[in-house]
């Protein structure tokens, strides 16, 4: 009676580490996140422009981390009438930065705007759209207000999903604790 009662409880057992595996999959699943790629948390080494968008007039901000750690840059936006600028090696992990003006006679359009890396002249770009001041539409404020006061879901979709799995891991694990104390298995 016992053997089976030791068979039982390894059927079971070995049932609630898969159901408890397949309950974290699923989470994960359903949250939308999958094993992250080789280099995954890096930004992509192109040219972040920002804003993406200005009116005729207006300072633009642009970085890359193509050119490496320490590394600088020469951008030009003559496209859009502004010309060459420098970047920067900045305090942000490898990332160089620069700024340049749009002209006030720059007309409404999208234009390339191009970084080059002092060492080993690699090129990056990125787009800039310039709209007039009277085709600007109000935009929304967007995120969330810093209180200190945490909530449940963070911005940070990985912390999330980890919390999310060690509820699961948490709920599963009680559910089978009580489960075996109701038979008298004890713990």
């Amino acid at each position: 009676m016992r053997r089976i009662a030791r068979r039982t409880a390894r059927r079971t057992t070995g049932r609630a580490a898969r159901l408890l595996t397949g309950t974290a999959l699923a989470v994960l699943a359903t949250a939308g996140f999958a094993a992250p790629a080789h280099g995954a948390g890096t930004r992509a080494a192109g040219l972040e422009v920002f804003p993406a968008t200005a009116v005729p007039g207006g300072r633009v901000s642009v970085s890359t981390t193509a050119c490496g750690n320490g590394g600088a840059a020469t951008g030009d936006a003559g496209a859009v009438g502004a010309g060459r600028f420098p970047l920067a090696p900045g305090a942000y992990g490898g990332e160089a930065a620069g700024r340049f003006r749009v002209p006030p006679s720059a007309q409404p359009g999208t234009y390339e705007i191009v970084a080059e890396c002092a060492a080993g002249g690699r090129r990056v770009t990125g787009d800039l759209v310039v709209v007039l001041a009277s085709d600007r539409q109000p935009v929304a404020p967007r995120g969330s207000v810093k209180t200190g006061v945490g909530g449940a879901l963070g911005p940070d979709p990985v912390q999330t999903a980890a919390g999310v799995a060690a509820l699961a891991v948490a709920a599963a694990g009680g559910t089978w604790l009580l489960h075996r104390r109701a038979r008298g298995d004890g713990i």
